[in-house]
């Protein structure tokens, strides 16, 4: 790969924080690409959109931008549409993959068009419609806001009197409330960087959370959760998964990078795609840096490739 000439990027903002339930784990993002880019002579400033005017950008003459919001107003499209009609190119997925990816029932509709595997789901409007997908989906069951991240409003469902409380808590976080097929065995998640041909798929990483419960505390604030990589499952099925991965990456039309969160049926050993992150986290606890420094990719040198991908929906325009 040959350098990276970080002065040729110009003066960077580098978005975090934001208007999301993802707010804090963003601000945690944002630092950490914020001081490695500085610690590489990139001319970056933190940049956030809940205090500042996203015009501010274009006044200020920043010449490209690092998306390090997560959540709704950062990874659902709505910056990317701003930075396109001020013509300043940002790192990670389009407008329209970055609004797919962020709204679960589009990503598994075209994925499963597509013939890719993801689990059997219902789109629920009520409490009364929950409990009708659990006799139809089984115990357990997920319920989940469609648009929100980090397992926000998330609940694991193993009894038909648990439906009417999570249906409460998604819908709290998003009208839009999905339940989903749980299948039981391996977490697994594999990062990718690049776009179109040049794509590739990083190390699989398995994740081994206390009783199986890898929620927001589990993700962000405590070392009980252990993340295998190596991954330890078997060369053939790991190669298998990153290739259906970017299969995944592809169908959206993402670019830049981007996590895939995959599960593997403990019995079968068949994964099943549950959702894909166009702005992954970047924090101490974050899964895309560890992936990446398995493959001897520091930190602050996946940062500066991140960012030489930036780009635009329209850059001849």
């Amino acid at each position: 790969m040959n350098p990276i000439d970080v002065k040729a990027f110009g003066k960077v903002a580098v978005l975090l924080g934001g208007r999301s339930a993802e707010r804090e784990v963003s601000l945690m993002s944002g630092n950490g690409v914020l001081t490695a880019l500085k610690s590489k002579g990139v001319d970056a400033h933190a940049f956030d959109p809940a205090e500042r005017d996203l015009g501010d950008l274009k006044r200020e003459a920043f010449a490209r931008v690092f998306i390090a919001l997560h959540g709704r107003f950062g990874e659902d499209g709505t910056v990317q549409g701003a930075l396109e009609l001020m013509g300043i190119p940002y790192t990670g997925s389009g407008v329209m993959a970055s609004s797919v990816a962020m709204d679960k029932l589009m990503t598994k509709r075209i994925w499963l068009a597509e013939g890719l595997p993801t689990p059997a789901w219902r789109q629920v409007h009520s409490a009364a419609e929950t409990r009708a997908a659990f006799a139809a989906l089984g115990s357990p069951m997920i319920v989940k806001p469609v648009r929100e991240g980090s397992t926000i409003g998330l609940t694991k469902v193993m009894t038909l009197e648990q439906c009417d409380a999570a249906y409460a808590l998604a819908s709290g976080q998003d009208p839009m409330v999905m339940c989903e097929q749980f299948i039981a065995g391996d977490e697994v998640t594999c990062p990718v960087l690049g776009t179109g041909a040049d794509a590739r798929a990083l190390p699989l990483i398995r994740i081994v959370a206390p009783d199986g419960n890898y929620d927001y505390q589990h993700k962000y604030f405590t070392d009980d959760t252990q993340y295998l990589v190596p991954c330890g499952l078997p060369e053939g099925e790991e190669a298998a998964i990153q290739s259906i991965v970017l299969k995944a990456f592809g169908a959206l039309d993402c670019r830049g990078w981007a996590r895939a969160d995959v599960m593997i049926d403990r019995n079968s050993r068949k994964p099943w795609l549950l959702e894909i992150n166009t702005s992954p986290g970047m924090t101490g606890h974050s899964l895309v840096p560890m992936s990446a420094r398995a493959t001897g990719l520091s930190y602050e040198d996946l940062c500066l490739q991140v960012l030489a991908t930036a780009s635009l929906d329209n850059a001849s325009a």
